[in-house]
Parts: structure tokens; sequence; C-alpha cells
């Protein structure tokens, strides 16, 4: 299971994505207010920590992405359905940073003077996306190398 890279890349998904639950992914600035946004929603910096506006779609999308990525090391031996799976996750990527643009554009129209920076964190999810992609296409060479080794028989 663990001899194979492609398990490397998953559980390095894995890893990242569980890093960006506890990271925030911007800090946004409201006139003198500071707020952090992270997967549970908008909080405020300065003074005592309030969830000012919830986000559970943000964090359920973390989880669902971490379980497909732990779920897909262990199908190592159905390679066509790991790599449907890990297809589906990339997905899964590109709709969290849809649901992030989408949920900064909200903040913008219901915060005056609204102004935001995104940190290290944020570009997780891109990195993950890397990572799918070379471990689609290691799992697809070990997929052609079984086959091939079928041919020889």
């Amino acid at each position: 299971m663990l001899q194979r890279i492609q398990t490397v890349y998953l559980l390095l998904v894995a890893i990242l994505m569980l890093i960006v639950v506890f990271f925030p992914l911007a800090v946004v600035q409201s006139g003198n207010t500071l707020y952090s946004f992270d997967v549970f929603g908008l909080n405020t910096l300065l003074g005592e920590k309030e969830l000012i506006y919830p986000v559970r779609g943000l964090f359920v999308l973390v989880v669902v992405i971490l379980a497909v990525a732990m779920t897909t090391i262990f199908l190592f031996k159905k390679r066509l359905l790991q790599i449907r799976l890990t297809i589906f996750n990339t997905i899964l990527l590109l709709g969290f940073y849809g649901l992030f643009a989408y949920l900064i554009y909200l903040f913008k129209g219901e915060l005056s003077d609204f102004s935001y920076s995104l940190k290290f964190a944020a570009s997780f999810p891109a990195v993950c996306i890397v990572l799918n992609y070379l471990a689609i296409r290691n799992i697809g060479a070990d997929e052609a190398l079984v086959r091939s080794l079928d041919r020889l028989r």
C-alpha cells in the first residue's frame, strides 16, 4: 500500500486538507475591524474570538475531500475506481475554490470598506489538485503495467 508513490500523493492530499481546517484562509478587514476567515466562518480577530458569520459548507467540503482521499488510498487493488475517486476529489477541490470565492464576494457585499489578504493555507487545495493529478498519472501507469503483464500470460 505505501510502496506506491500515488499512495504518498494521496496521503499528502489528506494531510494538507487536515491542515486547512486549523489555519485561516484569509484575513478580512472592514474599516478598523479585522476578521479571520477559516473553514468554520468569519471570526473576529481582535479581542475575544467570536464567530460572526458561520460557514458550514466549506467545513463539510473539506471533510468530504479528506474522507475521499483516505478512502482512495485503501482501494489500491481497484485502480480504475481509484482513478475515478481521485478525479471526483479534484472536482471537489475546484468546488472548494468556487465556494471560497463566492463567500469572499458575499462578504464584500455585506461589509463596508472591505479588503482581504489570503493566507498560505488558501494555497493548499491548489497543491492538492496537483498532487491528485500526479496520483492519477501513477495509478494509470500501474494499470497499464498490469494490463501489459496480463497480455503476456
